[in-house]
């Protein structure tokens, strides 16, 4: 018998965009900080084996982010094509572009899986790995060779948002984030695998996300969409509709991946391999801190897309103005509870080992890092209605000015030619994105205008 979930989340996006944005949150951001958490948790363990380990891993990390990113783009492209099939009350439209989700994400992690393997030792050496390389190809191939599983696991969560539910993919994710926090020190420690160790911990946890979703579409059949190959057939429009926001929303994040790339470059020459350290484990920090906002806006596309669909465009305004509220509330409460904890949580992850000589630097880093939190709460929640509306090159495009324009401009003006070093480089990013979170704001607030 079939749970009618599915379809009262789809008629309360449409009836009541309020009630349905924290509907969707609550889990989105239960799963979002149990994922940061068990990141942490790989970054706790890697710091025993020293301040190089955590730096390699941490040079791998916008790579990872990479993969990461084009699950979760490709799930975005998903979630809208799919939630605004639904608001034109399409289901046998939205059942088909579910099976082309899919197919699209397999093809993509192919892809993604070859192109790394070849450009790994030459994107770590450009980013000035140095002396840590060999940890960050130790870890990086291992996870490559497992891409296929974390960009697919990332892009099924989107087929679940698109009919509004996103509490099975959280029981999914908890489940995965257990297994994690487990086989981590026995793969690192009691194996003695090393930073190979956390790697396999994070691929058998991938495929265990990816059994669980499986289960629930092809076994147990109780989802509202049902993505059956027997009834695919290839339409270019619904396609189209899902890379048109899915191909830049993986772009928007392996911009992010860039950015990352290019700032540890940054501090190792304004300061050095710890640098990078105290950065990669402090964006983690930051990750959890943030999470709630994107929690958020991934709610918010799809919520958004079904009122598009529906041509509820009154709705849309109410839905993203009422998360920019929600957002800045809770960015303003995360920051003050950062700040004022910050050589506390610096201590968990630079306890033992040569991680110590960190500890003074990554309380710092979080100390200024949470200035820019609450107009973040404005910019996540704007970039996401282009989402939403289809215009995922203009979301994309944010995200690029964002980033490489504005926050990496301020980070080498304050940090090299002003001189302030890798303190200038941490305010480079606060300034960068207080800019242009405020932009995007207006931009989405004038966009909605039009639509209405």
């Amino acid at each position: 018998m079939l749970s009618d979930d599915s379809v009262n989340s789809v008629d309360i996006m449409l009836q009541n965009p309020k009630k349905a944005l924290i509907r969707m949150s609550i889990p989105l951001i239960i799963s979002l900080l149990i994922t940061s958490f068990y990141n942490l948790i790989d970054a706790f363990w890697v710091s025993g084996l020293g301040a190089d380990a955590l730096a390699g891993v941490g040079f791998f990390t916008p790579i990872f982010m990479i993969l990461v990113g084009f699950g979760n783009g490709l799930g975005s492209g998903a979630a809208f094509a799919l939630s605004k099939y639904l608001g034109e009350d399409n289901k046998l439209k939205a059942d088909n572009a579910s099976v082309h989700s899919i197919l699209i994400d397999i093809v993509i992690s192919l892809i993604m899986t070859a192109v790394l393997l070849v450009t790994l030792n030459p994107i770590l050496n450009a980013m000035g790995a140095g002396q840590t390389i060999s940890y960050a190809t130790d870890y990086g191939v291992i996870i490559i060779l497992g891409s296929i599983f974390i960009i697919f696991s990332n892009a099924l969560y989107g087929i679940f948002r698109g009919e509004g539910d996103t509490t099975r993919p959280m029981y999914a994710m908890i489940a995965s984030a257990v297994l994690n926090m487990i086989l981590d020190p026995i793969f690192i420690y009691t194996l003695n695998f090393g930073v190979k160790g956390a790697a396999i911990a994070t691929i058998i946890s991938s495929i265990f996300v990816i059994l669980i979703l499986l289960y629930w579409f092809y076994i147990k059949k109780d989802t509202f969409l049902k993505p059956n190959f027997d009834n695919f057939q290839f339409k270019k429009d619904i396609s189209k509709d899902i890379v048109k926001v899915g191909i830049p929303a993986s772009i928007q994040l392996l911009n992010n991946a860039f950015f990352a790339a290019v700032f540890s470059a940054l501090l190792t020459y304004v300061g050095s391999t710890d640098s990078v350290a105290v950065y990669s484990t402090g964006w983690r920090i930051v990750t959890i801190g943030t999470t709630p906002l994107l929690a958020i806006g991934t709610a918010l596309i799809s919520v958004i897309a079904a009122n598009y669909g529906a041509q509820k465009y009154k709705n849309i305004q109410i839905a993203h103005r009422y998360a920019m509220k929600v957002s800045i509330v809770i960015a303003f409460v995360v920051a003050i509870i950062t700040n004022v904890f910050a050589g506390d949580i610096a201590s968990v992850f630079a306890s033992s080992g040569s991680s110590v000589r960190i500890a003074s630097e990554l309380t710092s880093f979080l100390s200024w890092i949470v200035i820019y939190y609450p107009t973040m709460a404005v910019g996540v929640a704007s970039t996401y209605v282009f989402q939403g509306i289809g215009k995922g090159i203009t979301a994309m495009f944010q995200t690029i000015m964002r980033e490489t324009g504005f926050t990496i401009f301020f980070a080498v003006l304050l940090g090299v030619v002003l001189g302030y070093g890798v303190w200038g480089a941490w305010m480079g990013i606060v300034l960068g994105e207080v800019v242009s979170n405020n932009i995007t704001m207006i931009w989405a607030d004038w966009e909605i205008k039009k639509l209405i």
